[in-house]
């Protein structure tokens, strides 16, 4: 078993109720009641992946700045719900707002859902204004500049609690990535660009740490594996995948799955120890290890664990951040690269693939184990796991370092079915339709800057990637069915200006 964490059970969001000393004790006994029942219908909601917890209604701006500090201070608190039951002043909430530094939702909802129109009068009117509460809160946020996301209805409503849930996810990707270490192993691949990066920009905007490892400490590990332990992954291996008669026990390649359950167990046991949660290799850096890893990368990233190849480690990120905003869903997370184009008219599709490194977390088939030649990196023949990726609704989303800020790019898809089968591509793949069309996709893509490397998210949609976008203050462009050429270049153009302004002198 993995030691990383990858579960949402774990996590809490605050459920924040504003209010204020004028309306008298039977009226804030009435908003504590009533915001404790919003708060119960919000976690009974089987959208919601993380426990929402009430709070005490805040009345005044201690309360409010000590609220602001233990949420802070709370590991296991994501962020904050917040709603203004009655009237709740806003600068009570300056210090607060100005103190908070995790994840925050507005939520405009109010007690009941319809209007008891006969009995209302001014008592009622009193207890339920969150009509004008909440544009009093609404105000201070923008005047603030509190990023947040804003959502609007009724808390037994799915279209409300489907928003929560998305932005809960994306909350907790956010305090993924800052309690993430990742371990690069070498550097990234000779003379490419977009692999480059700002590592020190990384940590102040995403919180994670990255740092480097000679890969020889790696292959120490490696070659430090027990023949016990090397057995019994052997063992499970052989349970779980459709392994090919030449790697089995007795087969004449069968000390090449020795080797690649020993780049497993190795790799597993470096990065358990150093507490990592993401990892990136390189084919050109691959010191005393006999195998590019493969199959170990593949197991890892399914069980959660961020990875990059060719030292991509923002692509190890977003691996990572994936692969928490997505669990407990179906489908799953992997790196992923855009390879070839089906360029029949009418027809367009794209051949995903990596060199091995492609998660099973993307079929709910049996993979095959299997070893082939890879061509590069001058190593013996890696073992890998083959399939191809479920069909189905997804996103690819990509990092950039644009100089002066991290760019993320976000395509919507739809994985298809390969038009014919791949009897000689003997490796993770996926093939897909991009939003609007190829053409519009590409050439956005390409306008845009964006990554060859991606993380491709079966499990989660665009909108959860928004909320990290948002949460995170960093730029995202997305492309989908709406997308135009036009329009997009013009946004890229104004983010441009946008971007360095919000950054200040």
């Amino acid at each position: 078993m993995s030691a990383l964490t990858t579960t949402l059970d774990h996590l809490e969001v605050w459920f924040l109720t504003g209010s204020q000393n004028l309306y008298g004790e039977e009226t804030l006994r009435q908003v504590a009641e009533q915001s404790q029942e919003i708060a119960k219908t919000l976690d009974a909601s089987a959208h919601l992946p993380v426990r929402v917890v009430w709070k005490d209604v805040l009345k005044d701006s201690e309360s409010i700045r000590r609220m602001a500090l233990e949420v802070n201070a709370a590991d296991h608190v994501i962020g904050v719900v917040a709603w203004m039951h009655t009237f709740s002043p806003a600068k009570m909430w300056i210090t607060g707002l100005d103190t908070l530094r995790k994840p925050l939702l507005h939520l405009h909802t109010q007690a009941n859902v319809e209007l008891p129109w006969a009995e209302i009068d001014f008592d009622f009117m009193n207890l339920n204004q969150a009509a004008h509460g909440d544009r009093e809160f609404g105000y201070i946020q923008t005047r603030l500049g509190v990023v947040r996301k804003t959502v609007v209805g009724h808390a037994s409503h799915p279209s409300v609690t489907t928003q929560v849930g998305t932005w809960q996810r994306a909350a907790a990707g956010w305090a993924a990535s800052h309690s993430l270490k990742l371990a690069r192993f070498g550097d990234n691949m000779r003379y490419v660009a977009v692999t480059e990066g700002d590592k020190t920009e990384a940590e102040l905007r995403f919180g994670v740490q990255v740092n480097t490892w000679g890969v020889n400490e790696l292959a120490d590990a490696v070659h430090a594996a027990s023949d016990d332990a090397i057995d019994a992954l052997v063992a499970e291996y052989e349970r779980l995948y459709d392994v090919v008669p030449e790697l089995r026990v007795g087969g004449a390649r069968h000390e090449s799955l020795r080797y690649g359950a020993a780049i497993e167990i190795g790799l597993r046991s470096f990065l358990e120890e150093g507490g990592f949660g993401a990892f990136t290799t390189s084919f050109e850096d691959l010191g005393e290890l006999r195998q590019l890893p493969g199959l170990a990368v593949q197991r890892l990233m399914a069980e959660g664990y961020g990875f990059g190849a060719e030292g991509d480690w923002k692509t190890a990120i977003l691996v990572r951040v994936a692969n928490v905003m997505g669990s407990g869903l179906p489908g799953g997370a992997s790196l992923m690269e855009d390879y070839t184009y089906d360029l029949i008219p009418g027809e367009e599709l794209i051949l995903g693939a990596h060199m091995l490194e492609v998660s099973p977390s993307l079929t709910t088939a049996r993979p095959t184990l299997e070893i082939h030649p890879m061509g590069i990196g001058g190593k013996e023949d890696p073992v890998r796991l083959v399939f191809t990726a479920d069909a189905g609704p997804a996103v690819v989303v990509a990092m950039s370092d644009m100089r002066d800020r991290f760019r993320l790019v976000a395509n919507v898809i739809e994985v298809v079915e390969p038009p014919e089968p791949l009897p000689n591509l003997p490796v993770g793949r996926a093939v897909w339709k991009p939003a609007p069309d190829l053409a519009t996709s590409a050439a956005a893509w390409l306008t845009a800057g964006a990554a060859h490397h991606t993380v491709m998210s079966t499990a989660v949609g665009i909108e959860v990637f928004q909320d990290f976008a948002e949460i995170a203050r960093t730029e995202l462009l997305v492309i989908d069915k709406t997308t135009t050429l036009r329009d997009f270049t013009r946004e890229v153009r104004w983010n441009q200006a946008y971007y360095r302004l919000a950054q200040g002198l």
